[in-house]
Order: structure tokens, then sequence, then C-alpha cells
């Protein structure tokens, strides 16, 4: 069973979390809010439903990142979307199930690991409420607030965030 050093991952990860770029799909704060809602949660002991929405919100400004400076660097290749979002949840979801955070039989709300329905719950709300954000302001031709994207990417993962937290208890 592969066991990765968490200073070495921490290490490696902040390196390349130092090289920034223009984001053209979600923005910083919003993902920066998402990296610290994860450790954050863990850090408290939050239930993994929790931990999951965020971890899969990150998923998805991740994927989109990666596609759109593939777009930029007119990197193009058959099925781009599907195997980039795939390669995400995958670097995800291995290294949590080989360190026994994924598969625990008593770690489950409706039949199914927490950190998974957390995982595709948060998936699919900061998605869809990122895409919300962007059919308003392509409507108006311009956002209705300051941080209207923030707001309407992050605000369901807190919404959910305290519903499950009251499921859980």
């Amino acid at each position: 069973m592969l066991r990765i050093n968490r200073n070495i991952f921490l290490m490696v990860a902040g390196l390349l979390l130092s090289f920034g770029c223009k984001a053209q799909a979600f923005c910083p704060v919003c993902t920066v809010a998402v990296a610290g809602g994860v450790g954050l949660s863990r850090y408290f002991g939050v239930d993994d439903t929790i931990t999951g929405l965020w971890v899969g919100a990150l998923i998805v400004a991740m994927t989109i990142w990666t596609l759109e400076w593939l777009k930029k660097k007119n990197f193009r290749f058959w099925g781009e979307r599907t195997i980039v979002t795939a390669a995400y949840y995958v670097m995800v979801a291995l290294p949590l199930y080989w360190n026994d955070l994924i598969g625990h039989p008593l770690n489950k709300i409706w039949g199914v690991d927490k950190l998974l329905v957390g995982i595709i719950l948060g998936s699919v709300f900061f998605f869809v409420g990122g895409t919300i954000h962007f059919k308003l302001k392509d409507k108006r031709g311009k956002v209705f607030f300051p941080f209207q994207k923030v707001v309407f990417a992050v605000t369901p993962l807190i919404i959910l965030s305290g519903l499950f937290y009251f499921l859980t208890r």
C-alpha cells in the first residue's frame, strides 16, 4: 500500500500552487476559500460529508482551470474534458482510498461513503453555482454585484455544509 508523507505532499502542493496565473474559470478567491474549507474541516474533525463537499468543489475548480490553461496553450486532444475531469477525480480518490479515508463500512450516509457523497454533491453544486453566475453575467453583460462569482460558487457549499452538519449530528 502506498503511503504519502504528509510533509512532502504539503511542500509539493505549496510549490505547485506558488506558480500563479490569470484565472479564467473560477477565481482564485473562491478556490482559496474551498481549499481553506477543506483544511479547516479536517483540522477540526468535521464530518466527512462536509469535507467532501469542499473537496468536490476544489476538484471542479482545478479541472476548469486546467481546461482553460490547455485551451490558452492551444493544446487540444480528443476527449480532453472527459480525460482531464476523470484524471482529477482519480488523483483525489485513489490516495483517499489508499489511506483508508474512503471505504470504511461505518462511514456511510444513504449507503454510500460519506466522503464520496460529499465530493459528488460538492462538485455538482459548485459547478451549478458557477454556471448560474456566468449565465447571469452573459445576460446582463456585467455582474450584478461585486464578488458575484465567489458568492454564487461558494454559497451552495455553505448551505449544504450547514444541512449536513445538522443531518450528521
